[in-house]
């Protein structure tokens, strides 16, 4: 009885095993196929944040963490990054992007050069 037991567990272990790789596998494809709306997604949203949070920060004077509510909603993953000896602010979309905009007197935020 000890034995019957015994091949219904590994059975079910397989079954398990082999479910969570084609979870995996289709959360791969999944990734794959839309990776490029996802990479066009992230660099915009790194851009506006960069943007509008140098400018709330070193524009209108405002902490970072003040600026961070500025963020509209479906950007939460986008973090920023403040640099006052440069004036400058980054937001940053894990394993994805970042974008970093600076302070110049006269022009306000620019972005910095992109290359992508």
């Amino acid at each position: 009885m000890a034995n019957s037991t015994r091949p219904r567990a590994s059975r079910s272990s397989r079954v398990g095993l082999w479910l969570f790789l084609l979870i995996l596998i289709a959360l791969a494809v999944t990734a794959w196929v839309y990776r490029e709306p996802v990479r066009g997604y992230a660099n915009a949203g790194t851009t506006y944040s960069a943007r509008v949070a140098c400018s709330c920060r070193f524009v209108a004077g405002r902490s970072l963490e003040d600026c961070k509510k500025d963020k509209l909603a479906g950007m939460e993953l986008i973090t920023l990054v403040d640099n006052v000896k440069a004036k400058s602010v980054t937001a940053r979309f894990p394993l994805i992007t970042d974008a970093t905009a600076t302070y110049r007197e006269g022009y306000g935020c620019v972005m910095e050069k992109w290359e992508g």
